[in-house]
């Protein structure tokens, strides 16, 4: 019997890209796999996508009281102190590189994989930490391309996999009352490149005199400080980290994306739909790496902008749409098989060669 390991060490957003992986590979025979975590909120978030048990959930306590879906306890800590454990699978998997940490221990010799989740632009992601592991897994061309470029995997190193989290979407709430053309406005979570530390509630304000629209305020669940501003208005929702945040519910019900570089703006134009970007600090951003994603819509320099945004978003999208088709296949790499089963195939065969 073949025994995997998934680290779920990590906040329940980065769960959703493995989740569809592991139930595909538990599939298959002489395959079981354990998910690891040291949060139980996290494994009771992890079961409602398994109702056949098909995953073996274990939890490893640590001395640390955090234990939310978005608050977890220390990802090094849970590795080091588990790692005689963790020592006993044929593999691990895992969507963040903290883990790698368990490959500095000369007596650590179990194959580390790399699920790199995510789509966005920014770079920020890629550390020297991805040098640690014996294979990873990307989402598309574009991510293959970095790694190599940046010298943290070799091309027989890296599996282009597609996008799991597609096959993990939420259901599809009723979120307002009416039928009015909804906005997104999903915030990056940190600065620069967020529109949220300095503008959050401007923004908001200025959606409060925009009539005949409902908008979601959704900044991505790692955000940490700034303003938390309020609405009483009906047609405002304020999410700052929920179910919803993280599984798609938002992205796939707007009718128009607002954003400046969350990554979640590739899982919006899975169906191509109008984009509005945010340079409300004025950026110059043509032809740099992390606002590649700008070309896909409007850029408002002046959030008094926003209404003829919206006004204008339905029949600019013909103008926009071809950009936004080649981005999303460069970044989720598109196969009629589906990515879950792409994860469990490229898993088995690295273990197979090995």
């Amino acid at each position: 019997m073949l025994r995997i390991g998934y680290l779920a060490f990590a906040q329940a957003h980065q769960h959703l890209h493995w989740i569809p992986g592991a139930l595909a590979l538990a599939r298959r025979p002489g395959v079981a796999v354990d998910v690891l975590s040291a949060s139980r909120a996290n494994l009771d978030f992890i079961r409602r996508f398994d109702p056949d048990g098909l995953l073996r959930l274990r939890y490893l306590p640590v001395p640390h009281r955090r234990d939310g879906l978005f608050d977890v306890p220390p990802r090094a800590i849970s590795a080091l102190l588990w790692h005689p454990r963790l020592a006993r699978y044929d593999a691990l998997v895992t969507t963040e590189t903290t883990s790698s940490v368990l490959k500095r221990l000369p007596w650590f010799k179990v194959p580390m994989i790399h699920l790199k989740h995510g789509a966005g632009d920014s770079v920020v992601g890629y550390n020297a930490k991805h040098r640690h592991f014996d294979l990873t897994l990307v989402n598309g061309e574009k991510d293959r391309e970095r790694l190599i470029e940046k010298g943290l995997a070799g091309p027989d190193e890296i599996r282009v996999v597609g996008y799991a989290k597609f096959e993990a979407v939420g259901p599809d709430d009723q979120l307002f009352p009416d039928d009015r053309p909804v906005a997104l406005y999903n915030a990056h979570a940190k600065a620069p490149g967020s529109s949220w530390f300095d503008h959050a509630p401007e923004i908001v304000a200025e959606m409060e005199r925009i009539p005949g629209w409902n908008f979601i305020v959704a900044p991505h669940v790692k955000l940490k400080g700034g303003p938390r501003p309020t609405s009483s208005a009906p047609n405002i929702l304020i999410d700052m980290g929920s179910r919803r945040s993280i599984d798609m519910s938002y992205t796939n019900r707007a009718d128009v994306y607002i954003g400046d570089a969350s990554s979640q703006v590739y899982e919006y134009i899975r169906t191509p739909r109008p984009c509005i970007f945010l340079n409300l600090d004025r950026v110059e951003w043509q032809g740099v790496e992390r606002y590649s994603h700008w070309a896909f819509g409007q850029v408002i320099d002046d959030i008094a902008e926003l209404g003829p945004a919206l006004s204008h978003a339905a029949a600019l999208q013909p103008d926009y749409e071809a950009a936004q088709r080649a981005g999303l296949a460069r970044s989720l790499d598109p196969s009629p098989l589906p990515s879950s089963q792409r994860q469990a195939d490229a898993i088995l065969d690295f273990l197979a060669r090995r």
